[in-house]
């Protein structure tokens, strides 16, 4: 059996439809428990996201939502939806949307989590499901588990498959040997992540949103240039979403699994990798990071998944294949799915400059997830390494995660896309399990923040109060503004 055969039958149990189910279940659910936080609080989501300012310990919350959508917004937001169309498709973009808008409530409940048991350690906030795994359910060989999947889902499998696109895409817009773009991405990555969570936290808080606002700015143009069949695609895509057109019925539950399986890998929700960014935000609630969070799904997929998916179906530059691999519908000649495909499409509608965008637009995508995948790998060795201190595990994994990106540069697109699902779909599982079983948390400190707004108030956490154990960092802060009020007072 080769190793592409391998990693298909092993992503064929993780990604059976039981994941798919326990996806979209644990967001209606939650959606439903939260009363839908994801519409009732959407303004007080953006409002949030602008507040505070980063401090000595911790990033601002702005800077927080940048890193975490370093790590959402990469190669799936253009090579993944191409890749759902082709598979799934028109109608699995109405589930990728379905997945973001129910995952707002699972990114809400996580990232609180990721607050409420993060630990301060050495000049640094950390946090993320190892830590809420320990602290809140008390299983810390479970904690342990989900450390070591998760330092070797984003340390190895899954910075291939952003390397893999950006050498790529930039091969076919300009020619560039992947060898010699996996040098410069390795340069390039060894001088931000040796610089540690600050140069990250700065690093993405520029070239984020300038990437974001400049690809949809662009779609934004393609769709007015074809205005006219924008009604038309919007009703290919809800039709064929519940198979009810003709012409792609008959892969109904493939728009479903393609949707979801792409829109968890490119939005992240519930996936785990949220929390690690969220819990290093100075916050004076968790609640506040937890709303910001749930927003940043928003921004991923409704918003960047969308402008790749409109700039697609609306100038008629997609594929569609049976699961014989027979062709349902072909807009593009002779170019398999993935950056090339997009590239191609838009290089149809736009000559000249249509590759070239979105070889520049993956390279910041890309390389971004990457860098957002070496800070979530290293705070679970940080979490490893809380009682032991092992420096030797922090410079492996730089070395580690430089050499993944060069291999995934020069490897085949299919082996990346494999190892990445199976990346994705491990931390899936186990953290899904463990925000359910720590849902009364999260739903304690929603409640409380919104007893407090309604009162006008700041609101301010005091887990003791709210009968919450194990928020260690927020108990001695509780204590800390207790006594500076006191020293105040006899003053």
């Amino acid at each position: 059996m080769s190793l592409n055969e391998l990693v298909t039958a092993i992503n064929g149990v993780i990604w059976s439809p039981a994941l798919i189910a326990l996806c979209l279940g644990t967001g209606l659910y939650f959606s439903i428990r939260t009363r839908f936080l994801q519409v009732r609080h959407a303004r007080e989501m953006v409002r949030l996201m602008f507040e505070g300012k980063s401090s000595e310990q911790g990033v601002s919350s702005f800077q927080a939502l940048s890193m975490t959508l370093a790590g959402r917004v990469g190669t799936g937001n253009i090579a993944g939806v191409a890749t759902a169309i082709t598979f799934g498709g028109p109608g699995a973009v109405f589930w990728m949307w379905a997945v973001a808008f129910l995952g707002a409530s699972s990114a809400f409940v996580e990232s609180t989590l990721g607050q409420v048991y993060k630990e301060q350690l050495g000049k640094e906030y950390r946090g993320g499901p190892a830590f809420y795994i320990e602290k809140g359910l008390g299983m810390k060989w479970y904690a342990l588990i989900f450390a070591f999947a998760t330092i070797i889902a984003t340390g190895l499998l899954l910075p291939g498959v952003q390397a893999n696109s950006i050498a790529e895409s930039l091969k076919t817009a300009t020619g560039i040997d992947p060898a010699i773009t996996g040098a410069g991405l390795c340069l390039v990555l060894a001088f931000i992540i040796f610089g540690g969570v600050k140069r990250i936290a700065n690093f993405a808080e520029v070239v984020v949103p300038f990437m974001a606002l400049g690809y949809i700015l662009v779609a934004v143009v393609i769709v007015a240039m074809n205005i006219g069949a924008l009604p038309g695609v919007l009703k290919l895509i809800f039709v064929n979403a519940f198979g009810a057109d003709a012409a792609f019925g008959a892969i109904l539950g493939l728009a479903v699994m393609w949707g979801v399986k792409r829109g968890v890998y490119s939005n992240e929700a519930g996936q785990g990798t949220g929390p690690h960014a969220s819990s290093a935000a100075e916050v004076s609630h968790p609640a506040k990071q937890g709303l910001v969070q749930g927003f940043s799904v928003y921004i991923d997929t409704l918003f960047v998944c969308s402008a790749t998916a409109f700039m697609l179906l609306i100038t008629g530059q997609y594929n569609v294949e049976a699961p014989d691999g027979t062709p349902m519908f072909t807009g593009v000649q002779g170019v398999a799915s993935g950056p090339g495909y997009v590239q191609t499409a838009l290089e149809n509608v736009m000559p000249g400059f249509g590759a070239l965008f979105v070889a520049v637009a993956l390279l910041f995508f890309a390389f971004t997830t990457i860098v957002a995948y070496y800070y979530i790998a290293e705070t679970n060795i940080a979490y490893i390494n809380r009682t032991v201190n092992r420096p030797w595990m922090t410079l492996v994994l730089k070395l580690f995660i430089i050499g993944s990106t060069y291999y995934g540069s020069v490897k085949t697109a299919e082996a990346a896309w494999g190892l990445g699902d199976m990346g994705v779909g491990l931390m899936a599982w186990l953290n899904i399990v463990a925000i359910l079983l720590l849902q009364k948390t999260a739903f304690k400190c929603l409640r409380d923040y919104e007893a407090q707004k309604k009162a006008g108030k700041d609101p301010q956490f005091d887990p003791k109060a709210l009968g919450i154990e194990g928020a260690h960092y927020w108990e001695q802060r509780v204590l800390a503004d207790k006594a500076a009020a006191r020293d105040k007072a006899v003053a």
